[in-house]
């Protein structure tokens, strides 16, 4: 399974079925850490 870490916290995170179509585009493991990086918009 590909990993990797989340751009705010840094913590692994092990692929998901759920981010199969947008796994490029994931970079947070939770809500938290999205808004933690000041996300525009």
């Amino acid at each position: 399974m590909p990993s990797k870490p989340c751009a705010a916290c840094g913590l692994p995170m092990t692929w998901r079925r759920r981010w199969a179509k947008n796994w490029a585009e994931v970079k947070y493991c939770s809500d938290a850490c999205r808004r933690a990086k000041g996300h525009h918009g």
